[in-house]
């Protein structure tokens, strides 16, 4: 267990620090969350009333299509550098390569996710006095932290394709669809100004979504990189 968290560290400083040094995935994924935010606010806002419940899906949208970019942009990476051959000739744990991909793509969402909320906000005219940001933010952590724990186990899977970034959005969207309906309606409904008790039911939801398929990629990551 030692050897697994020392690895998943070492592993996730070097991603942040590629990712200081280059900004190319924090800039260009926020940008394009940027562009969905804009077009969507422009085609679907109508009053107040609309905002409310178009809002949330506009959100959501904007980080999961946002998400599926920088998660394959951060595996092709690995592969046009060829770091990923040394990755697996090296001796660290698999699970560690998961895990640390997993946290580095969690901490670049949440940067995006901080702005794209405050363009959301504004754009919608949306209202989140009255004690709704704090579930607000936790359903965000918890949506993109199993969005993260799907995608890169199909990220690394389709790592070796040459169509990897298609296979990804084809495969993840269909996958993560359980997860993403639940942070909208959640969304949606604390926005409303529905009682948290049915807000804390989705959030059930995404967080047994978020156990299993942090298993699922504690278990099966390594098998998926030797098929």
């Amino acid at each position: 267990m030692k050897s697994l968290l020392s690895a998943t560290w070492s592993l996730l400083q070097k991603e942040i620090r590629v990712e200081l040094r280059t900004g190319e995935i924090v800039v260009t994924t926020a940008l394009f969350a940027t562009l969905v935010a804009v077009l969507t606010s422009l085609a679907f806002y109508i009053d107040a009333r609309s905002a409310a419940r178009v809002g949330p899906g506009v959100l959501w949208i904007a980080i999961t299509f946002g998400g599926v970019l920088a998660m394959s942009r951060s595996w092709s990476r690995e592969r046009d550098n060829d770091v990923f051959r040394a990755l697996l000739l090296s001796p660290v744990p698999r699970a560690a390569i998961y895990f640390s991909k997993v946290l580095a793509t969690l901490a670049f969402l949440c940067v995006i996710e901080v702005i794209l909320l405050i363009e959301v906000m504004v754009l919608f005219n949306l209202d989140l006095g009255g004690g709704k940001l704090g579930p607000l933010c936790a359903l965000m952590a918890m949506g993109t932290f199993g969005f993260a724990v799907t995608g890169n186990l199909f990220a690394a899977f389709g790592v070796r394709t040459s169509a990897r970034d298609m296979m990804l959005a084809v495969i993840v969207l269909p996958v993560v669809a359980p997860a993403l309906l639940s942070g909208v309606v959640a969304t949606r409904e604390l926005i409303g100004g529905a009682p948290l008790a049915e807000v804390y039911g989705w959030m059930l939801v995404l967080g047994a979504f978020d156990l299993g398929f942090l298993a699922a990629g504690f278990v099966l990551f390594e098998t998926l990189l030797v098929e």
